[in-house]
C-alpha cells in the first residue's frame, strides 16, 4: 500500500502551495454576507421577538462552517509545473485535478481585486479553447503570479510553435 497513487496524488509531482492569506481573502466576504443577517437577527430577537434567534442562528452556523472549512480548502489548493503540462488541484470533500497542456493554452491572465491587492494576492487564470476548463490558481503572491504568467505564456508559445 505504500506505493499506491491516487489520481489526485501523482507520485512524481512536487506541489506548490498558495499563500495562507487566501484564507482571509475568502473569509472576509463570507463574514460580511453572513454577519449582517446574524446581527439583524440578534437585534430583532432582543427587541421584537425571540423567534428571530432562528434568523440569527442559520447564518451563524454557515459562518462557523466556513471558518472551519476554508482553511482546509486553501491547504488543498496546489499547482505543479511539469515538462508538458500544468497540474492544478483543489477540493477537500469533492476533489478535482485539472491538467492543462502548455500547447492548449491560448492566454494567461493575472487578476487581483481590491481585497486581494490589500492582502498581497493575485489569481492566475488560464484560458484554453475548451469552455469547460476551470484552470485558475488563486492566492498567489503578485511576484509569483507574474513569474508563472510569463513562464506559462512562453511555454505555451513554444508548444504552439512546435519546439
Amino acid at each position: 500500500m505504500a506505493n499506491m497513487t491516487s489520481p489526485f496524488e501523482p507520485h512524481d509531482v512536487n506541489w506548490n502551495r498558495v499563500s495562507p492569506r487566501l484564507v482571509t481573502a475568502m473569509l472576509v466576504p463570507a463574514a460580511i454576507s453572513l454577519g449582517i443577517p446574524v446581527v439583524v437577527g440578534v437585534v430583532l430577537a432582543v427587541t421584537v421577538s425571540p423567534w428571530f434567534w432562528f434568523l440569527a442562528g442559520v447564518p451563524a452556523i454557515f459562518l462557523l462552517w466556513s471558518i472551519l472549512l476554508v482553511p482546509r480548502q486553501v491547504r488543498a489548493i496546489g499547482y505543479a509545473e511539469r515538462d508538458d503540462d500544468l497540474l492544478i488541484r483543489k477540493g477537500v470533500m469533492f476533489r478535482s485535478m485539472v491538467v492543462v497542456p502548455y500547447g492548449r493554452m491560448q492566454y494567461v491572465d493575472v487578476e487581483a481585486g481590491p481585497l486581494d491587492r490589500k492582502l498581497g494576492l493575485a489569481k492566475v487564470q488560464l484560458h484554453t479553447a475548451s469552455v469547460g476548463t476551470d484552470a485558475q490558481i488563486p492566492g498567489l503572491p503578485p511576484d509569483e503570479a507574474a513569474r508563472l504568467r510569463d513562464r506559462l505564456a512562453s511555454r505555451g508559445e513554444a508548444r504552439l510553435a512546435g519546439l
